[in-house]
């Protein structure tokens, strides 16, 4: 008897560990699907960032743009609060404008090494399994909102420098929020809303 209740729980251990792996499998090929077909993609976002002892939350407009089937995404961030400054990148170069600066700096886009890098395949062909090494659920994560899933993963283009990416997933397969956490202890995050879908 013993052994038959200690066979059915390995059994039942087994199928939830594989029902929890294709839950995951769904739910990101659903992401992808929701993002692989938009063309453009207008939300208000709050960044708050939090490390090397100090805290910062920032918030405006980001507009992500197809340029084409090849051509990498468009990202346009315009920050209202605290201080306005504004972030573009056209795929091939991105500038950074402080309007008290009074002068735009600019960089190659595939340098870029910071937040607003791993929203940039949303508009690509996205598949979260492929950028995300490892990805499963973060049920030790709680959810900002009711019905949400968190998931999470390795960014195999920054893992020497990233130790996961949370992602909060919408029952209607958005990304919500995507937490950072570096290996240097900072915990960058992005929360997305009041989406508008082109």
């Amino acid at each position: 008897m013993i052994r038959l209740v200690a066979a059915l729980l390995i059994v039942g251990s087994a199928l939830s560990v594989s029902a929890v792996a294709g839950d995951v499998h769904s739910i990101a090929q659903a992401v992808d699907e929701h993002y692989n077909h938009l063309r453009s993609l207008q939300a208000e976002f709050t960044e708050e960032y939090r490390g090397a002892g100090m805290e910062r939350t920032e918030s405006g407009t980001l507009w992500l743009s197809k340029s084409g089937l090849k051509k990498p995404g468009k990202m346009r961030w315009e920050y209202r609060s605290p201080r306005e400054k504004l972030f573009v990148s056209d795929g091939t170069s991105a500038w950074f404008y402080v309007p008290g600066d009074r002068q735009a700096r600019k960089t190659d886009a595939r340098k870029l090494d910071d937040i607003r890098s791993p929203l940039a395949f949303l508009l690509g062909k996205s598949k979260l399994e492929k950028e995300l090494q490892g990805l499963s659920l973060a049920p030790d994560v709680a959810p900002r909102a009711a019905g949400d899933v968190v998931l999470r993963g390795v960014p195999q283009a920054m893992a020497d420098r990233v130790s996961e990416i949370l992602l909060e997933i919408t029952p209607g397969h958005q990304i919500a929020r995507i937490v950072i956490n570096e290996v240097d202890g900072s915990t960058p995050s992005t929360a997305l809303a009041t989406r508008r879908r082109m």
